[in-house]
Parts: structure tokens; sequence; C-alpha cells
């Protein structure tokens, strides 16, 4: 494991100088007891909500990271939550789930803030999580900026070679970045693999 990044001043408080065992066990007692919450709204969900809000200011955690991650996220679960215009007696389920995701997101928001990922790492393989899962996260992890910066030079390029400011053909060309890239990360992920098993890895 490699040793956790150092952290800027302004980012560390109380929570970042806690035990990470204990901001892991707490935060998976936190999502776990907001997933058995009643399938509707209900007054009990503000007891995870007021907790989230006394922690936060102890994490330091500004408001611009968790708008820009949730927003990110609030796409996929709008779109699960437009099927209750298909059945209009399931909406009060639909919202219970919408609280419930931004309940857990915002839990893992603050874990990940709070304790770098490889101390998330270590203490899963002291829970004794399967080896295979810890080896898949940590190589998940090491190979995403790999593959924010291909992305990255792929739409400079493309850029470079597009004169027209047309809408269309920028959607166009996202989606040509998007299919090359995943080709591309499955090769190298074939690469990497099989260096891996040339090295005695299985």
């Amino acid at each position: 494991m490699h040793p956790p990044e150092t952290e800027p001043s302004d980012r560390i408080g109380l929570l970042q100088r806690a035990s990470p065992r204990f901001k892991l066990l707490a935060a998976i007692i936190l999502i776990t007891a907001t997933a058995l919450l009643p399938r509707r709204p209900h007054i009990l969900y503000l007891v995870p909500a007021l907790a989230l809000l006394l922690l936060w200011p102890l994490s330091r955690m500004p408001l611009s990271y968790i708008w820009r991650r949730l927003l990110v996220v609030e796409l996929l679960v709008l779109g699960i939550a437009s099927l209750s215009l298909i059945n209009p007696a399931a909406t009060p389920m639909v919202l219970a789930a919408i609280i419930k995701s931004n309940l857990c997101i915002f839990t893992l928001l603050m874990l990940t803030w709070t304790t770098p990922f490889y101390d998330i790492l270590q203490e899963l393989r002291r829970f004794r999580l399967p080896t295979v899962m810890l080896t898949i996260l940590t190589l998940m992890y090491r190979y995403l900026p790999v593959l924010v910066e291909e992305s990255r030079r792929m739409q400079r390029a493309r850029a470079s070679r597009t004169f027209s400011p047309r809408r269309r053909l920028a959607w166009q060309n996202l989606s040509t970045i998007i299919g090359q890239l995943f080709i591309r990360s499955a090769e190298r992920a074939e690469r990497i693999y099989l260096a891996m098993c040339a090295r005695g890895w299985k």
C-alpha cells in the first residue's frame, strides 16, 4: 500500500484526524440504516440528514465539491425517478428512493473527502474482504487518472482538427471519443493483465 497523500492545511478538519476504521464503520452503519428506512417519505429521514449536517462542518468539505458530484449522480437518479410518470402510485416510493440515494451519496462523499483511498483499502483488507476485489479496486483507483488524461488528449486532438462550431458535430465528436476511449481502455487492460500474468500474478 502506498502512504496516504499529504493533505492541504485548509482541508484538514476534525474528521480527517479520526481513525479510518471508525469512519468506515460509521459510514457503513449510516448507509445501512438509511437503506432500511421506510419505503415512503417519513420523519425518520431527518435522523441521517441531521447527522450528516452536523458532521459536514467537521469535515471542511466545500459545497462546490459536493454540488459537482451530486449533479452527476442526480442525472441517473432523476432518470430512474421518471419511471414514476408511468405509475403515479409509485411516486412516494420513488421520492423516498431519491432521498435515500442522496443521503448515501453524501455519506460516501464525506468518507472519501476525509479518508485517503488507500486507508480505506487497508481497512477493507483488515475486514477480510476478498483479495481479488481489493486488487480490482486498487487498479481502478490507480488507472482512473490515466484514463482521464487519455480522454483529455483525445479531446484536444479532436478539437485541433475540428473547425465547425455546430453543436451536432460536437456531440458526434464526443460519442466518437467515448467509443475510442472504451476500445483503448480495453486494450490497455489486456496489456496490463498479460504483463501481470508474465510476472506470476494469478
